[in-house]
């Protein structure tokens, strides 16, 4: 379980901050855990997403044995009260290439109203003036106009988008720059060091705006800055 105060906590840090405080953990390699290029936030005006994954697969290109239309939406929206707290919708496209859009307004809405705060998706969106207006983040690899065949075809099992497997009940943060995986084990710590983590950069940042800046000034904030980096990771680090 995470309390909700860490989520409210997380939620001030953008996601690259949320990736440096990650590495201080020496929990994973500094090339994992975090969403490709290829996953894009399509609102960037809104604030950070935080919230638990909750995975489906979906597929537009073929049509289905029946039209089911959206019978499986219920499922989804039940299995929410499986994850812990807020949810983000964790959608990968199982077409390739892909060939239509894997959500839209009726289906952000659906989501929104059983407690979702975003998805993520390795397929396309649409309908985004409507979804905007709902004030629902939603990052992903497209845009395109129609829904083709579009269908679910499994709920809270494993899924690959942008490079990154994520199981369900997994911790999610996105914001304009993108999205990363969170450990659970270390987000109730990551957490209470961010600030320190962010005091520390502001020292090199207040440093090169001021007007008695030189190099020398910034070579002693940087090492002062560094000493209070590597304090945070012999403090955190797992070994």
């Amino acid at each position: 379980m995470v309390d909700p105060t860490v989520l409210d906590k997380l939620r001030t840090f953008d996601t690259p901050t949320i990736c440096n405080l990650i590495e201080l953990f020496n929990v994973r390699s500094h090339t994992a855990g975090y969403m490709d290029r290829r996953i894009t936030a399509r609102f960037p005006e809104l604030p950070p997403m935080v919230g638990f994954a909750s995975t489906v697969t979906v597929r537009s290109a073929a049509p289905p044995d029946r039209d089911a239309g959206y019978d499986w939406l219920g499922e989804h929206v039940r299995r929410f009260e499986d994850l812990p707290g807020p949810v983000v919708v964790v959608q990968q496209d199982l077409d390739d290439p892909l060939v239509a859009a894997t959500f839209g307004e009726v289906m952000c809405t659906s989501y929104q109203a059983f407690g979702a705060v975003g998805l993520v998706s390795s397929g396309s969106g649409r309908d985004l003036e409507q979804v905007r207006a709902l004030g629902f983040p939603v990052f992903t690899d497209g845009v395109v106009a129609s829904h083709g065949y579009f269908r679910a075809v499994d709920i809270h099992v494993p899924v690959q988008v942008g490079g990154v497997v994520v199981a369900p009940g997994e911790l999610i943060h996105g914001d304009l720059n993108g999205v990363t995986t969170i450990p659970l084990d270390i987000a109730a710590e990551l957490a209470d060091v961010g600030d320190e983590f962010v005091a520390a950069e502001g020292l090199i940042l207040e440093a090169v705006k001021s007007d008695d800046r030189s190099p020398e000034r910034l070579d002693s904030v940087r090492a002062e800055a560094q000493a209070i980096f590597a304090q945070l990771r012999e403090r955190v680090a797992r070994r």
